[in-house]
Order: structure tokens, then C-alpha cells, then sequence
């Protein structure tokens, strides 16, 4: 046997480790031994490949059902050290979100910092900011907006937040969350005028149409001057006519979108992504044109 086989001690020279290092892979199940017939461990010579992969991916930082998993032959080691870099990029922007919002509260004025203290503390993780404000505008959309069209709009009315925050974002995002938590707001936006008329509005709202006209607005149209069209896509899609009694019901229909919260709401966007100007603040611009008309 001590011609084909390895000792412990051999095997953990061989592998660059301890033999307490060996003893405890053993212990766990990822290495394999038999016993000689004074009852000490003895290793196959391709245990030497193995522990030294073993010792690899630990220094990557794998857990070890991750490696026995590889060894097992269940994952490849590219599949493994793809999912520990996954799991790293979760950690590291929690880490950064938590760094940029101590930066944030230390920054703040003494008259300030109390507040600001308040919303980062209620905010403390950007994955979990972001669920909580897609589950606010997917409850807010009537149901008989398609989700795709939905999906579309929670790409740009909810930012991905930033991997590595400025602390201006982390407070941007904070108010994101906090614009959504107000008792008012979440009044208009979940007890509506009309289930079907809701729906309607918010349907049109997703069509390309008003998407051009958004994005002419951000290239320096004058809202004044694309009221008539934007009203005329509203009324085509509810087979109506534009009149003064339409566009006040339009209007109506648009409150929780041209409320000042709203408008702090796209604000906060901007302030997150760095665009000039949002789409949502391109539409607040045109519910003012119709509220001035």
C-alpha cells in the first residue's frame, strides 16, 4: 500500500498545507482516505490534485459546499467562481450603499443631519429601495396595464441603484422611497376615480406617441407648443373629441402624476441617474401646459 499510496504527511507537503489542514478536509468529506493496517490515513495520488483545488478556491474565498460541488463534478470551476463574484458584486454594493449614506450623514449640516439621519436610516439597502418602489408603481398601475408596458416604465422610473453611490444618490434614492411612503401619495395612487379610466390614461401614457412627444420636450420643445397632440393621443385612444370638458377630466385623471410629490419624485430620479431630464419630468411639464391652458 505505502508504494501506490500517500501518507498524510506526504500529501500535505506535496499540496503546500498543513496536516491539520488535511485532517479537517477529511473530517468533511472532501477529501477520501483508507486506512493502512496500523490504522493510519492513506491517500491516492490524485489527491494531490484535489487538495491543491481545494486550496485554490479557498483563496478565492469559496465556501466549501461550492468546491465540493466542483469536485463532485456538479459545477464546473468557472460556474463556481462565477456565482462567488455574483455574491461578491451583492455584498460590495451593499457595502458601498452603507459608505456613501455614512458619508451622506456626515456631510449634512447640524440643522439638516437629524432629518437626513431619518430617511437613510429607514433606506439602509439599494436592492431593498428598489423592491420596495417597483412594488409601490406595480400596485399603482391599473391591472389592465399590460406588463410589459409596465416593465417598460419601472426601467426608467426605477433606476437600478448605482453600484458605487455618490452620497448625493444614496439621498436621492432615500427620497425616491420616502416620495412613495407618503400617506397622501399612496391615497391617489391606489384609491383612483375609476378602475377603467385609470387604465386608459395610464395605457396611453405607455404609447410610443407620448414617448415622442416626452422625448421632444427633452430635446427643448416648449410644452406649450405639443399640448394639442398630447391631449389628441388621449383623446384618440378613448374615441372622444377634444374639448375644455375632456381635457379637465384628463386633467383630473392625471392628479397623482402632476402632484408636487411627484414632481420631488422625478426630480430624485434625475438626481440619481444624472440625465438632464427625466421622461416623467418631460410628461409634469405637459400637465402643466394642460393645467395653464
Amino acid at each position: 500500500m505505502r508504494n501506490t499510496t500517500l501518507s498524510i504527511g506526504e500529501l500535505a507537503r506535496r499540496a503546500g498545507v498543513p496536516v491539520r489542514t488535511v485532517r479537517f478536509y477529511c473530517d468533511e468529506g472532501v477529501l477520501a482516505s483508507v486506512r493502512s493496517a496500523g490504522g493510519h490515513r492513506r491517500f491516492d495520488a490524485s489527491a494531490v490534485e484535489r487538495l491543491t483545488l481545494v486550496r485554490r478556491l479557498r483563496a478565492l474565498g469559496l465556501g466549501l459546499p461550492a468546491i465540493v460541488a466542483v469536485l463532485a463534478g456538479e459545477r464546473s470551476v468557472a460556474e463556481a467562481v462565477a456565482a462567488e463574484r455574483a455574491a461578491l458584486d451583492v455584498s460590495l454594493a451593499a457595502l458601498a450603499w452603507r459608505r456613501a449614506s455614512l458619508r451622506a450623514i456626515e456631510a449634512a449640516s447640524a440643522e439638516e443631519r437629524a432629518a437626513r439621519l431619518e430617511l437613510l436610516a429607514a433606506v439602509s439597502d439599494g436592492s431593498m429601495a428598489r423592491g420596495t418602489l417597483e412594488a409601490f408603481w406595480s400596485r399603482a398601475f391599473a391591472p389592465a396595464v399590460p406588463a410589459d408596458a409596465l416593465a417598460m416604465f419601472l426601467s426608467v422610473g426605477v433606476p437600478a441603484p448605482p453600484p458605487d453611490p455618490t452620497p448625493e444618490q444614496v439621498v436621492a434614492y432615500a427620497g425616491m422611497v420616502g416620495v412613495v411612503s407618503e400617506p397622501a401619495v399612496r391615497r391617489l395612487a391606489f384609491t383612483r376615480l375609476r378602475a377603467d379610466e385609470v387604465a386608459t390614461y395610464q395605457n396611453t401614457l405607455l404609447r410610443g406617441e407620448i414617448g415622442v412627444l416626452c422625448e421632444a420636450i427633452r430635446a427643448g420643445t416648449e410644452p406649450a407648443e405639443l399640448l394639442d397632440a398630447y391631449v389628441a393621443v388621449h383623446a384618440s385612444t378613448q374615441g372622444a373629441t377634444d374639448t375644455p370638458s375632456f381635457r379637465r377630466t384628463l386633467a383630473r385623471t392625471a392628479a397623482l402624476d402632476r402632484s408636487p410629490s411627484m414632481h420631488r419624485y422625478w426630480r430624485h430620479v434625475r438626481d440619481v441617474t444624472g440625465e438632464p431630464l427625466t421622461v416623467g419630468e418631460a410628461h409634469f411639464s405637459l400637465l402643466d401646459a394642460l393645467a395653464d391652458a
